[in-house]
């Protein structure tokens, strides 16, 4: 019986997809962090201020990155989990479920290609030494933030894969929180590049 004839099957190969795939995205930024400031001997991570809007941007957004790694994992092990999430049944339907792994999958991998793109370049919030140039080649071309809007595309994946309301709040907070870091981050860079920053905003737009 395939995924379209049963529609369990999928949400079944869906779970056990998303545990793995919220695993991954774990190890990557774990090992990707740990290796560069070993090898650069620089911070990555900038959180800024405690209790300011970028350390309650960062802080939210963990709890959330972190709770649905958990949850992911545990619902291997315990399918009546579903339960407490608050299923969306009518959009527990193959083609949804398989848009949002496809979505999820793309989003995550160009996350991953334009990370390895900037080489050591990339921080985690706002670094007051830096940066030392704006970046406006690649793939910054075409999006200010492209791997927030990666992010923000793989985030609905989840929810399609996963349609409930706990991912349905993942996702508002999550891009909330995400727009909420992107005019701290334009505020910090207008002020280090001025004029340069302004004229690349006018042509290059904020998202896709």
């Amino acid at each position: 019986m395939n995924f379209i004839e049963s529609p369990s099957a999928i949400i079944e190969f869906s779970r056990i997809y998303l545990a793995i795939f919220y695993s991954c995205v774990a190890l990557f930024y774990t090992v990707k962090i740990i290796i560069t400031q070993k090898n650069e001997l620089v911070e990555l991570v900038h959180s800024g201020e405690r209790f300011s809007s970028t350390w309650w941007n960062h802080m939210t957004f963990r709890f959330f990155r972190a709770s649905i790694w958990l949850i992911c994992l545990s619902r291997v092990f315990y399918e009546g989990l579903d339960n407490y999430l608050i299923i969306l049944t009518p959009l527990q339907a193959f083609p949804i479920i398989l848009l949002g792994l496809i979505l999820m999958t793309v989003g995550f991998s160009m996350t991953v290609v334009i990370h390895l793109s900037m080489g050591n370049k990339w921080r985690s919030g706002i670094d007051t030494a830096g940066p030392q140039q704006l970046i406006t080649d690649g793939y910054f071309k075409r999006s200010r933030n492209p791997i927030f809007a990666c992010i923000v595309v793989s985030q609905i994946g989840f929810f399609l894969a996963l349609p409930s309301v706990f991912t349905l709040i993942c996702l508002l907070i999550g891009v909330l929180m995400l727009h909420r870091q992107i005019l701290s981050e334009e505020q910090h860079l207008t002020t280090l590049f001025a004029n340069e920053y302004k004229t690349y905003a006018t042509d290059v737009r904020r998202w896709f």
